[in-house]
């Protein structure tokens, strides 16, 4: 029996015995603060490499094992990551392992809840690439995997780490720019005619099952995989969790809060007839005090992107360069309602509501990957909580979903915190989760003791 699978059956009996769950130093040696971790990286395309290089620079990192499906991809891992790393096409296989103290999951998004429940299950701590979820219930299952096994989890929000969104988020919380009553966040490109064909290196009709792992069964096609993956539903929510969970997150960092109610519209109608996820898409979240709108386009570039918080006082925006504050003019109120009765004697210059501050130069590898990075093996082995860890990293992944799950349904979906789940709408609720196909689901209960 591989190792991992008798790890899982030992512990199941003991949890049926009445133990106590598995700690943190049970499930592997304890780690000491000048010891080397030693990583697995799983995936190794656009993010995944970036990953490779930003851990293997750490001096107490040990890159001891690659694993890609694509064997072109694999090749290439290997080859950065050094002759003492393991190769591996099936990270079953890397989670057996006794010698690797934490996993790197890089892959397709419809494989980052699964992943991390077995990592955990196999005692291993995880730094897991946004988004953290394919659907809503995958974050609980997570949280349930990572408190049993006393696992530490790190979610790939790396604008958490930046200094800069650190700052901006303190001045926030202070009341820098007042009341923040509005957000709005927007991502915007031009990907015509469309993607059709496959992108850089793609995988054989051999390697497609695992590819798909607990996706549905579908005929070879590999336009669909790599890059290609965030236009269909079975792999990915489309940019609204790939890009809205970078800039939502900060706004729920700062907030602490989830949306009351979501209203969301959404099309797919010119790439090329390929694809499933919305192509133009436009929501709103209403916070309590404040509300929140996206905007994405796959097919038209114009318009100003990125992060803006508008407050009482002025307005922050803000990017992976560094952010602004452009203040309000302190203009009376009388003064800025139209007159045209007659001539007015002219005002007096405005002050300002708060001072300007313009703070850039940063760079996104140096000043948000790496300290990611840095901050996730320390507490690897301090055994604290990582700046994105995996609870406010569920929180975030709510809020990118309830945006799908309004735009699929039609209307306005209302999200009760407490009870975890959408009120009043038992069509909407169903859409919180979805099964998975064997053997997948069957790995998935036994990774979470319920096989």
């Amino acid at each position: 029996m591989p190792r991992r699978r008798a790890f899982l059956k030992g512990l199941l009996g003991a949890t049926v015995a009445g133990a106590a769950p598995l700690s943190a130093s049970s499930a592997q040696r304890v780690l000491g603060a000048n010891d080397r971790v030693r990583v697995g990286l799983i995936g190794n395309g656009l993010i995944g490499r970036r990953h490779l290089l930003d851990f293997q620079a750490q001096p107490d990192c040990e890159i001891a094992a690659v694993c890609e499906v694509s064997a072109e991809r694999l090749d290439d891992a290997a080859q950065l990551a050094g002759s003492r790393a393991r190769r591996f096409e099936d990270f079953r296989a890397l989670l057996d392992r006794t010698d690797i103290d934490a996993v790197v999951i890089s892959t397709p998004d419809h494989w980052h809840a699964l992943m991390t429940i077995m990592a955990c299950a196999a005692g291993k701590d995880v730094y897991v690439e946004k988004p953290l979820t394919l659907t809503l219930r995958e974050g609980d299952w997570m949280i349930e995997a990572a408190r049993r096994y006393g696992r530490v989890v790190q979610v790939g929000t790396q604008q958490r780490s930046g200094v800069h969104y650190q700052r901006a988020r303190a001045l926030i919380r202070h009341g820098y720019i007042g009341d923040v009553r509005a957000v709005r966040i927007g991502a915007f490109r031009n990907l015509m005619p469309g993607f059709t064909q496959p992108v850089g290196k793609s995988l054989t009709p051999a390697q497609w099952d695992l590819w798909l792992g607990p996706a549905p069964a579908v005929p070879y096609d590999p336009r669909r995989a790599l890059y290609h993956f965030r236009w269909f539903r079975d792999y990915s929510g489309g940019q609204t969790t790939n890009l809205l969970s970078h800039q939502i997150d900060i706004v729920q960092w700062t907030t602490g809060e989830l949306p009351l109610r979501v209203a969301a519209f959404a099309q797919r109608r010119v790439l090329g007839g390929f694809g499933e996820t919305p192509e133009v898409f436009e929501a709103i979240f209403e916070y309590p005090g404040m509300l929140v709108t996206w905007s994405s386009r796959e097919v038209a570039a114009g318009g100003e992107g990125g992060l803006a918080f508008f407050g009482t006082k002025g307005t922050l925006r803000i990017d992976r360069r560094g952010f602004e504050v452009v203040p309000d003019p302190d203009v009376p109120p009388e003064r800025q309602i139209p007159d045209f009765t007659g001539p007015r004697e002219p005002a007096p210059p405005p002050g300002r509501r708060c001072e300007p501050i313009t703070d850039g130069g940063y760079e996104q590898v140096r000043d948000q990957f790496v300290p990611h990075v840095r901050n996730f093996l320390d507490c690897v082995k301090s055994r604290q909580q990582p700046i994105a860890d995996l609870e406010t990293g569920h929180r975030t992944s709510i809020a990118c979903h309830l945006a799908n799950i309004a735009a699929d349904v039609g209307r306005v979906i209302r999200w009760d915190e407490a009870a975890g789940d959408i009120v009043g709408d038992a069509e909407a609720s169903a859409r919180l989760t979805r099964p998975y196909r064997a053997p997948w689901d069957r790995e998935l209960r036994a990774a979470l003791g319920r096989s």
